[in-house]
């Protein structure tokens, strides 16, 4: 009789057919149909989710609010510095800056200020800058710096040169108060605008044509400290045959993308507005505020204010007027002079920015054009208002702000 073992023995020889090797269970063939292998432990680890970009502002700007959030950013505090994305105002960023400060920005992070963006903003120093860059141009013997001849009579500008003369003269008061009553007396005609340093938005900003309203920069100036006077202000010839539009005079603000400085990387926007004063020119009258000051601040004030355009024309307009009343190309070749003007500006302040990687900048450019259309440098903003006072200024500076962030914002969507 054939022994055909223990019952265990028979669940023994069952069990052999599936064989464990190595934490892998391997199915014998008559089980192939009911039991499938178990996959091995992947050996590629799986990417990770992608970043989302936060996002940090000082200002609640619907303009720049509505393209974070198009974008699908994300908005967090900026106190803890968890942002990638900040729009802050000049005052954080030289905070952020400031070497007592122990906060350092990560190399995935961006701000929209240069630590040393006043050079720009600052017209004294605006001035100081545009100056040394026409001597050190002229010392180089660069064709930029080329001269008129002395017997030629003097422009607006105030100087002899045939590229450089982008800013009407300027200085600084107080401690420019002496050379500026010897250049007084070369025209007692003639009238001057007196711009305080420090303040934007029209505040303080007056007309003269005597020197009696100078009375306070004349005893400053005879003081033994006048650079360490509060009351730093710069005074410029005023461009009083400007060209107007209605008998209103007008300026354009225009925009200014800086990505680097070294080597320098400059975007300029192509759209823009025209700013217009509510009443109309009369240069007899230099009391009068809102036929001489474009500052929308300012404006607004006024009685006559139309709130539905905003005293505000698109660039664009500007050039079909000028062609029209003008002839066809005038505006391209304003357009050529512009941009040559803004790119003189940029040089000037070039060498002496503090070119962070970690930084961009929009630039307000306000441009006055005078009867023979010359653009002439007025002023610079590093905070140029977003802010919008009309639909179309809402449309305009939602596309402007668009484009800035395709610029400066790697195709990752992350800062690199």
């Amino acid at each position: 009789m054939k022994h055909h073992g223990s019952p265990s023995q028979s669940l023994k020889r069952r069990c052999n057919d599936q064989i464990e090797e190595h934490g892998v269970i391997k199915s014998s063939p008559r089980f192939s149909k009911r039991l499938k292998p178990i996959p091995e432990p992947a050996t590629e680890t799986e990417p990770e989710p992608e970043k989302c970009m936060l996002y940090s502002t000082d200002g609640d700007k619907s303009a720049l609010i509505c393209n974070f959030e198009k974008r699908g950013w994300l908005q967090v505090p900026s106190i803890n510095g968890e942002w990638n994305f900040y729009w802050a105002c000049t005052q954080t960023c030289r905070y952020i800056f400031g070497i007592d400060q122990p906060y350092r920005m990560r190399s995935d992070q961006i701000i929209n200020h240069f630590p040393n963006s006043m050079e720009l903003s600052r017209k004294d120093l605006l001035i100081k800058n545009i100056k040394r860059y026409r001597k050190d141009l002229e010392r180089k013997g660069d064709p930029l710096a080329q001269t008129y001849a002395q017997t030629m009579k003097l422009g607006i500008g105030g100087t002899r040169y045939m590229h450089l003369d982008i800013v009407p003269m300027t200085f600084v008061l107080p401690t420019d108060y002496n050379l500026f009553v010897e250049e007084f007396h070369k025209n007692p005609a003639s009238t001057w605008i007196v711009k305080p340093c420090s303040k934007s938005q029209g505040n303080g900003i007056f007309l003269i044509n005597k020197l009696s309203k100078l009375k306070k920069y004349a005893y400053e100036a005879r003081t033994f400290y006048p650079l360490l006077s509060r009351n730093t202000s710069v005074i410029s010839r005023y461009i009083d045959k400007p060209l107007l539009i209605g008998g209103k005079k007008f300026d354009l603000r225009l925009f200014v993308l800086v990505t680097t400085f070294n080597p320098l990387k400059a975007y300029l926007y192509r759209e823009g507005f025209c700013r217009f004063c509510t009443e109309k020119y009369d240069h007899t009258d230099i009391d009068n505020v809102f036929m001489h000051l474009t500052n929308v601040s300012i404006q607004k004030t006024n009685l006559v204010y139309n709130s539905t355009h905003g005293g505000k024309w698109p660039v664009q307009n500007l050039w079909l007027y000028l062609d029209s009343l003008r002839g066809g190309g005038v505006s391209k070749t304003l357009w050529q002079r512009i941009c040559e003007t803004i790119r003189h500006s940029l040089d000037a302040v070039a060498p002496v920015m503090s070119n962070d990687r970690h930084c961009f900048e929009v630039y307000g450019y306000d441009i006055i054009i005078d009867n023979n259309l010359k653009p002439w440098l007025i002023e610079i903003n590093t905070s140029p208002s977003m802010h919008a006072t009309t639909p179309n200024d809402r449309m305009l500076k939602s596309r402007l702000i668009d484009n800035v962030l395709d610029v400066v914002v790697p195709p990752s969507g992350m800062p690199e």
